[in-house]
């Protein structure tokens, strides 16, 4: 009756085997490191860049842990602060000896002390949130009617366009804060106008009405579209400051969405505001210019003679020199998209780039007027330009042609990213801003691990007074619940913080109310004259329906909180759900295993460790004999 098969205890063990070796590395705590990471957008990390870092620390005598290359950043983990001060200078020499002109970010950084083992399986520890570990925390409110104003002004300069090829003659097309006025002499010309808006911009939507002897037709955005650009705008904004934050070295940043037009910019392990705030900041700005093909700028490309006047030297991708001339043709203002792609003739990565009307009548002429030359885009950062690609025009351009080449799938969207995120889609001001020591974040470290020790502690305490050997399954049971939390969190590479320490504590609470239920059914059972094996079977299956009713309303909360909520509250929200889950698998599967492992087999079992049940029978007896 109270038996399991073989088969549920191998998943028990394999559950409590996960749980520990993904749980350890919590355990090993964080080594001083150093972070080598690319400071402009167009630098890529790679083994070229490793070989260079372990050169420059044999060469100053330090004997580095590991050096590895991570996610775009070569990190370098040492045994003592004196080695990682001693390691950061070296690199920075090696790397960046200008500090006004460098393409690396050299940062301090903790990495985790697991060992190689574990890291082999990929058990990493829970990233620690900014109130655990400190740094800076700002909140952007972006300026989305600046958003759907440059949108409108875009669509304003292609509306020209369309109008003068399809003939119509209209009295001029203007831009009204965010709507476009088009003036028309008659109605003709206004059903003319109309059909081109129809056909040709879907995403306006236009009214007419007469204006002394002409008419006038007030075009706007339909909501739709309107919001669709505030959240492309949003996005754009977002991918931007990731790109610019990549230069702080940090290991975890958080950049989310909270709201329609906000967005909440966490730097853990970051002190320094002002250099968080140099970089939220920074522009980028693109520009397309014609590459030089003179004899002269041949020879300064090889650098066998000075650049022509009126040319000007970049670096492209691969380290190779490209001499444009300083006329620009075409600045990153006209573009208004680019995606990557694969080319239908050699199936080849490329970018597809669209440009607004101007820029398109600019490219079209400038492209009919220097077939089979180069074109170079140049991306500009804090003052210093860098050549993205110079292809050969192959045709006469638009306002939508490709940039292809000798790209890999990762550089074609790498490049399409930089495109489109080169500057910002709409202005952002900083409207909230923090800053947590790290002595703060260590003290709530410490708060929040004595509050889920001593809660835990107090609870098996309870319960073993109270339930007895039951109890004592309770308690295990909830260790095994912590564990598989904290295994499952990790797993997730969830970022713990301040909240989510306090779900932590609350899913111990809540965890232990299923093991109550249980216990006090099979109490039930025992008062009713149940036998010992048929109380405990009958026990567990009764109680098991109002556990999952109590459980799956509780976790509807906590989805609404994840769904709905931000910031802390997500945090809270993600503990409180996965915490639910693993409290069903423990109070309920794995405490039953302990229960039928220690009296399943007991044949003539006649009494159960389970505190102290009252009968009704002995109750009545006692009130005759009063």
């Amino acid at each position: 009756m109270n038996r399991y098969p073989v088969w549920k205890y191998a998943i028990l063990v394999v559950a409590l085997v996960v749980g520990v070796l993904y749980t350890l590395p919590n355990f090993f705590g964080e080594a001083p490191a150093v972070q080598v990471s690319s400071s402009k957008s167009v630098v890529k990390i790679d083994d070229t860049t490793r070989v260079k870092v372990e050169q420059a620390l044999a060469a100053a005598g330090v004997q580095p842990e590991a050096v590895s290359l991570e996610a775009g950043s070569v990190k370098v983990r040492l045994d003592s602060t004196d080695s990682q001060l001693k390691a950061k200078d070296a690199i920075q020499k090696a790397l960046a000896p200008d500090p006004n002109d460098t393409a690396y970010v050299v940062a301090l950084n903790l990495l985790s002390s697991s060992p190689k083992w574990l890291t082999a399986l990929r058990a990493a520890p829970m990233y620690l949130g900014l109130d655990l570990r400190g740094g800076v925390h700002f909140m952007l409110q972006v300026d989305m009617p600046a958003a759907l104003t440059k949108r409108a002004e875009s669509l304003a300069g292609d509306l020209r366009s369309q109008m003068r090829e399809a003939g119509v003659r209209h009295g001029g097309i203007q831009r009204n804060g965010q709507a476009i006025e088009i003036r028309a002499r008659d109605s003709q010309t206004v059903a003319a106008a109309r059909r081109v808006l129809q056909d040709q911009f879907a995403d306006l939507q236009a009214t007419d009405a007469p204006d002394g002897t002409e008419y006038r037709i007030t075009a706007t955005l339909r909501p739709e579209a309107a919001r669709r650009v505030q959240e492309q705008a949003l996005k754009q904004n977002m991918v931007t400051l990731h790109n610019r934050i990549n230069e702080l070295g940090v290991a975890e940043p958080v950049i989310q969405q909270q709201g329609l037009d906000r967005i909440v910019v966490q730097l853990p392990g970051v002190q320094d505001t002002a250099k968080a705030k140099d970089i939220l900041g920074r522009t980028a700005t693109l520009e397309m210019r014609l590459v030089d093909e003179s004899s002269e700028a041949r020879a300064a490309e090889v650098g066998a003679g000075p650049v022509p006047f009126g040319s000007e030297r970049y670096l492209e991708r691969n380290g190779r020199a490209v001499i444009v001339k300083k006329q620009v043709i075409l600045t990153g203002d006209s573009l208004t998209d680019a995606q990557p792609g694969f080319d239908q003739q050699n199936q080849q990565p490329k970018v597809d780039l669209t440009v607004d009307a101007k820029g398109g009548r600019i490219m079209r002429d400038v492209s009919r007027e220097n077939l089979k030359k180069r074109m170079a885009i140049l991306l500009f950062e804090k003052g210093k330009g860098e050549a993205l690609t110079a292809p050969v025009i192959q045709g006469e351009l638009g306002n939508r042609f490709q940039i292809s080449g000798s790209m890999s799938v990762t550089e074609a969207n790498d490049l399409a990213l930089l495109l489109r995120a080169g500057s910002l889609a709409a202005p952002m001001e900083i409207i909230e801003e923090l800053t947590i020591g790290p002595t703060l974040g260590a003290e709530n470290i410490a708060k929040g691990f004595h509050s889920v020790a001593w809660g835990f502690a107090a609870i098996v305490a309870f319960m073993a007074v109270y339930y007895m050997l039951f109890g004592l399954f309770s308690g295990l049971a909830l260790g095994v619940n912590l564990l598989l939390l904290v295994a499952v969190l990790s797993m997730l590479q969830a970022t713990l913080t301040l909240p989510g320490m306090a779900a932590m504590a609350l899913a111990l609470g809540m965890a232990i109310d299923s093991n109550v239920l249980i216990n006090e059914r099979v109490r039930e059972e025992l008062r009713n004259g149940a036998a010992p094996q048929a109380a405990i079977h009958a026990g567990y299956d009764r109680a098991w329906a109002t556990i999952l009713d109590s459980n799956v309303t509780t976790l509807i909360a906590g989805v609404a909180l994840l769904a709905f909520g931000s910031g802390p509250v997500r945090g809270f929200a993600v503990v409180h759900c996965i915490g639910i889950l693993t409290s069903m698998f423990s109070a309920v599967f794995f405490s039953r295993g302990l229960v039928n492992l220690w009296y399943g087999r007991q044949k003539k079992l006649k009494t159960v460790s389970i505190g102290t049940v009252w009968r009704p029978a002995a109750d009545s007896a006692i009130t005759k004999a009063e």
